[in-house]
């Protein structure tokens, strides 16, 4: 079983490190303008999205193709 890889407001940060917002269409054509980027710390609670349709996701794994 892999690793969470998405995270909803008031779950727990697994692991340091800088997480944006991503949409729920995870499309090229339907990127977010200028997303939320936030750094946590392990253990840090995420924070309320700008849309109750997106989630937050380290910025490494968010990568558009």
């Amino acid at each position: 079983m892999g690793e969470q890889t998405e995270f909803e407001e008031g779950q727990r940060a697994p692991n340091p490190g800088v997480y944006v917002e991503v949409g729920e269409a995870r499309s090229f054509h339907t990127q977010i303008q200028n997303p939320k980027r936030i750094t946590m710390e392990r253990g840090d609670t995420f924070p309320e999205t700008t849309n109750k349709n997106r989630k937050w996701k380290k910025a490494e794994k968010a990568r558009v193709h």
